[in-house]
């Protein structure tokens, strides 16, 4: 008998694409959905698909799904983006490991491919990248870490073959708000842990960023838009360091 399965996720407006990743979800035996003030129709779209909802403040990802886990039923936990969708293949290959009897794994990786701006990217990093996102809350959780948030386990670890899929940016101005968001927060939690970078290291680091992701990591065989990622994924740090430096600046004006 399979084991039961909570799928959990973190909301912020994310009506449309809830559309699409709640449909692929029907199997799991809850969907607790912590959402942080949408004022779109995402719990209406969350209500028609019975997810448990809960309203909690963000306060941090990390903290936030760690939230979101305990309010989880059962002990198996799929973690999920709401603009990431589980493949029918996922799907069954996740019933067929917790259908075991026994399952001597605390966790599972998941390969996950990255759709951006209407392409598939088939080749680099963002091609068949694994997480960690299905795993024994008895065994783990998330860490607390406000932006790269990530799942600890104490156990054996397997890797799945199938794939999730994630649509992670409609347009480039969707991009440019979450870039905004994330390297605002980055950029916080290193100013409180008293990190420093140099001005000229960060201006001379951008090259070295976007050859590594352009060129070393694959992304010029994903056509134009693996151009855009590279040099939008290259900005990401420089921007993050930048704010980090004027954070320092204010201060030693105080």
């Amino acid at each position: 008998m399979k084991k039961k399965i909570s799928c959990v996720i973190i909301t912020l407006n994310e009506e449309e694409n809830l559309k699409k990743s709640l449909p692929a979800l029907s199997w799991c035996d809850e969907i607790v959905v912590v959402d942080s003030g949408s004022t779109d129709k995402t719990l209406d779209v969350c209500r028609e698909f019975n997810c448990k909802t809960f309203n909690r403040e963000f306060d941090g990802y990390g903290s936030q799904k760690r939230f979101a886990v305990s309010k989880a039923e059962n002990d198996w936990i799929l973690s999920i983006d709401a603009d990431e969708i589980v493949t029918e293949e996922l799907q069954k290959e996740i019933i067929n490991e917790l259908s075991n009897e026994e399952i001597p794994y605390a966790g599972f990786q998941i390969p996950r491919t990255l759709y951006f701006l209407g392409k598939r990217f088939n080749h680099g990093r963002e091609n068949k990248d694994f997480h960690l996102r299905l795993f024994n809350k008895n065994y783990g959780n998330y860490t607390d870490d406000n932006v790269h948030d990530r799942i600890v386990v104490n156990g054996k670890i397997k890797k799945l073959k199938n794939e999730l899929l994630h649509y992670s940016y409609s347009s480039i101005h969707q991009y440019f708000e979450k870039f905004n968001s994330y390297t605002t927060k980055a950029a916080e939690a290193l100013y409180k842990q008293g990190k420093k970078k140099s001005i000229g290291v960060i201006v001379i680091s951008f090259p070295f960023y976007f050859i590594k992701s352009y060129f070393l990591k694959g992304n010029w065989l994903n056509g134009f838009q693996g151009f855009i990622w590279a040099l939008f994924s290259s900005l990401y740090p420089v921007v993050k360091y930048f704010k980090l430096w004027s954070y320092w600046q204010q201060g030693s004006k105080k």
